[in-house]
């Protein structure tokens, strides 16, 4: 009886094009952009495909970033098993929701025959039932884009991903610098997390794991049917709401001159602190203590974490991560013997001095395996980072060693 009753329900909540009662050419499918937002996970922009039966008057639109901030969340996403499902939702109140955000609305109908039309529909009505909806994600192969993206693939027979074999002037790593540029320290994270994957020039197919490109892909498609006619792929587009948002930039932004001023300013700091201590003043010590405290928590938290994920977690972009040169475990040494200094214990200058002296030997051998093909990892950036601050910091010892007495 329960069973019998299942079946009832779900059957009355199947959208039309599911059960039969739409008619093909009353089938409109488009694909809606959604630009950009404030959080980490709103930065790529979102996408999503709307299925309406214009006869009938019934739409919906299919949502393929669902997930759920559990309490299995972050060991999943710390794994590289995270889940993501699609959603079938209300047109007119999500468009509500993103435009109350402040994030654009563009809709793109697509250009199908009816048949095709129809075949897209039942494949997102289909993928929403339960026993299909959940997907494994992965940020640049398997996402909200890379979903909507292959179904409309299959729509048009294979002659978008056709298109999209064709070179991007960018990277991944280019790619994604242009959105996480809104917050510097965390796309220098990003940076610092990802491994040399990301810095082949990358196809329109696989530049279209952020919205915004698979939505210009689209607008430059030309179809060919099967009488040999060749079409648009977007019938029509327009936007329900345009923010006043400012775009991500057409090129990534250069950090290195203002990553170069930090790290110099912050190795001349710890230079200075060290010259003022040698006549034994608590005040310097206690600060250079401090300098090494911050560090060792930040930076070697952040090597910690690499080299677990990048040897034991299904994260195939930590792997490998030339990295762990500049920044590795051994930069949490400095949170230990940072507190040692602060307290005036006669072995933290020591500890520290080799600590420094290990991390800015394995940068300096970081930058000159570059010289083989293996190492190819665009990671400039970080080497002006940390390089500075290693070489500074061992310096310091090293120099505070040499003016002690006999």
């Amino acid at each position: 009886m329960y069973g019998l009753l299942l079946a009832v329900v779900v059957g009355q909540s199947l959208p039309p094009w599911m059960t039969g009662q739409s008619r093909p050419e009353d089938v409109r499918v488009s694909l809606v952009t959604f630009s950009p937002g404030d959080t980490l996970t709103e930065w790529w922009g979102h996408t999503a495909l709307v299925v309406e039966d214009t006869k009938l008057n019934h739409g919906r639109l299919y949502n393929y970033g669902m997930f759920s901030f559990d309490e299995g969340f972050v060991h999943r996403f710390v794994q590289g098993r995270l889940e993501f499902w699609v959603a079938d939702d209300s047109i007119s109140g999500t468009y509500r929701l993103y435009q109350f955000l402040k994030r654009d609305v563009r809709i793109q109908e697509l250009n199908l025959l009816p048949e095709q039309a129809e075949k897209l529909a039942k494949a997102l009505g289909n993928n929403v039932l339960p026993e299909n909806r959940v997907y494994l994600y992965h940020h640049y192969n398997d996402n909200c884009s890379t979903r909507p993206r292959d179904l409309v693939d299959a729509a048009f027979g294979g002659q978008l991903l056709e298109y999209e074999q064709q070179p991007s002037k960018l990277t991944l790593r280019e790619l994604t610098r242009r959105y996480s540029r809104v917050n510097v320290p965390m796309s220098l994270i990003l940076d610092y997390l990802q491994n040399d994957e990301l810095d082949g020039r990358a196809t329109f197919k696989q530049a279209a794991f952020l919205p915004d490109e698979l939505e210009k892909h689209l607008s430059a498609l030309q179809v060919k049917r099967p009488d040999g006619t060749v079409v648009p792929a977007v019938k029509t587009q327009w936007n329900f709401y345009k923010s006043d948002r400012t775009p991500p930039p057409e090129e990534p932004p250069n950090f290195i001159p203002a990553i170069l001023a930090f790290s110099a300013a912050l190795g001349g700091l710890a230079l200075g602190l060290g010259h003022w201590g040698r006549t034994g003043k608590r005040l310097p010590r206690v600060l250079l203590g401090l300098i090494n405290v911050l560090l060792g928590l930040s930076w070697g938290s952040l090597g910690v974490f690499l080299f677990i994920v990048g040897l034991f977690t299904n994260h195939t972009v930590a792997h490998r991560n030339e990295n762990l040169f500049l920044i590795s475990p051994i930069t949490f040494g400095a949170l230990p013997f940072g507190v040692m200094l602060m307290w005036g214990a006669r072995r933290a200058k020591p500890l520290l001095k080799w600590t420094w002296t290990i991390l800015t030997a394995t940068t300096v051998l970081g930058i000159v395996v570059k010289v083989s093909p293996m190492f190819d990892q665009a990671n400039w950036n970080l080497i002006a980072l940390a390089l500075p601050v290693n070489a500074a910091l061992a310096a310091v010892f090293w120099l505070d060693a040499r003016m002690k007495p006999a």
